[in-house]
């Protein structure tokens, strides 16, 4: 369920092993060579993003009616989506990847420290607002580093270098998630 690079080199591992794959693409990607290296190749929506690589429905579609038996996700877009993995496992379908409890930045972290591994200083759960921000900001002091907590590939993650970058910062971290994952 990707595009690009990290799906050939999927694709080839799957060949090398022997096991067949399905390639999905956007409407855009048709000729792509991972839908070129793959067995079988499925259209799974336009061009954007939202409607084809996250659209998790049409994905699961196009894993069902091909009879997958598992989906491997690459890298960034539902790689670390709780809720696709979830749905997968639900259709009986092998989500290959990290744990989806995982997908979650802040849940991750506080797993981590449940466990006892160590973490960098950060904030205490989700940040629910710029005023809070602020408050968390202060406290770790400058620079700090802003990141969504759900959404994957670098997407909404933003550095802070003084407190005057702050409220920018974390509205586009918040408007770059939501555009590319909803």
């Amino acid at each position: 369920a990707n595009r690009g690079e990290i799906a050939v080199r999927i694709i080839r591992a799957c060949r090398e092993m022997g096991i067949r794959t399905v390639a999905v693409y956007s409407e855009a990607d048709r000729d792509a060579l991972h839908t070129q290296l793959a067995d079988e190749a499925v259209c799974i929506g336009s061009a954007k993003a939202a409607d084809s690589y996250i659209n998790m429905p049409n994905i699961i579609t196009a894993a069902v009616e091909t009879k997958a038996q598992a989906i491997h996700p690459g890298f960034g877009f539902l790689s670390e989506n709780s809720t696709f993995a979830a749905m997968c496992e639900e259709c009986n379908i092998k989500f290959i990847g990290r744990h989806h409890a995982l997908g979650n930045k802040s849940n991750a972290r506080e797993m981590m420290i449940r466990a006892g591994v160590p973490v960098i200083p950060g904030s205490d759960g989700v940040v629910a607002d710029r005023e809070q921000a602020h408050e968390v900001a202060g406290k770790l002091g400058y620079p700090v580093m802003v990141k969504a907590s759900a959404g994957g590939g670098g997407k909404g993650i933003r550095i802070v270098r003084t407190e005057d970058e702050l409220d920018q910062a974390f509205e586009a971290a918040q408007s770059e998630t939501k555009a590319a994952f909803g």
